[in-house]
């Protein structure tokens, strides 16, 4: 099954496809779909409005007030090794704010401070249950379905400290989205993707998902120990090698390029960067 968070003629609304459109449900965004309860997947549609052709479908951030956004660094060999850093004995957390985050078509803010903004292409996923101490074992029970995300990061903020957080969470930068699609449509266990990143059109990053060093088991598990995961968080499970300042020359983003951000059986993030307007 496949959710999107759309907007829609006085605010947005989850909706779930069937077909070739989008039912509307009577939730204002996939978050809240999930905090609804363990009938969330067949929720009955919105009275009174109309079905959304998929054609049709504008897409706001796919869940965008969540409690929680929970971000790895460094969890793909490739990315450690241009990155220069030690292979981690335990996963890398890291937050963002909710304002950090846009929908799937929506333009990326090149911020004003800063000319060394950089792509991360990232599967991520949304929790669908509460998650305290769960064991490895039962971790992907808690999993309501996978996503695309781009950890857009501003990479001269992220290394005035030693903590990542102040280069991850620029406003408008993070798109997510477009779909939250179900772990049923993409085979039993965790899935393993091919992930794939272009800058106008040139491939910049591609790899699986099955290279991630700390699996989707091993994060929502590990969280878990750590605070309790509510429905509709999410998590983004960091990037493969090919960024651009991982390059030599280094390399960033520019005003006018297009981020194209894939992940098989999930879709495409498609988005224009565009210079921050300061009052």
């Amino acid at each position: 099954m496949r959710f999107a968070t759309l907007r829609v003629p006085g605010g947005t609304c989850a909706a779930r496809r069937e077909g070739e459109e989008y039912v509307p449900l009577p939730y204002r965004d996939v978050g809240a779909l999930l905090a609804g309860g363990e009938g969330w997947r067949t929720a009955p549609a919105a009275e009174g409005v109309r079905p959304v052709p998929v054609g049709e479908a504008v897409y706001a951030t796919l869940v965008p007030h969540p409690n929680k956004i929970i971000c790895l660094g460094l969890n793909y060999a490739s990315h450690i090794k241009e990155m220069g850093r030690d292979t981690p004995r335990h996963p890398t957390l890291f937050a963002k704010y909710d304002g950090s985050l846009i929908g799937a078509y929506d333009p990326i803010t090149l911020p004003v401070v800063s000319d060394r903004v950089d792509w991360e292409a990232e599967l991520g996923f949304v929790v669908g249950r509460p998650a305290r101490h769960v064991p490895k074992e039962k971790a992907l029970d808690h999993v309501a379905g996978y996503t695309v995300v781009n950890d857009v990061t501003v990479r001269d903020y992220q290394r005035r400290t030693r903590e990542f957080l102040s280069g991850k969470t620029f406003e408008a930068t993070t798109p997510v989205g477009p779909v939250l699609v179900t772990p049923d449509e993409l085979g039993p266990g965790e899935p393993d993707l091919e992930i794939r990143c272009e800058v106008d059109g040139e491939v910049m990053q591609r790899s699986r998902t099955s290279d991630l060093l700390f699996g989707i088991a091993d994060i929502l598990s590990y969280v878990s120990d750590i605070i309790t995961l509510l429905p509709g968080d999410v998590i983004c499970t960091g990037t493969p090698g090919g960024v651009g300042d991982g390059r030599d020359p280094k390399v960033y983003l520019k005003p006018g390029q297009t981020l194209s951000t894939v992940v098989e059986g999930i879709g495409e993030l498609r988005n224009v960067c565009v210079p921050e307007r300061v009052a």
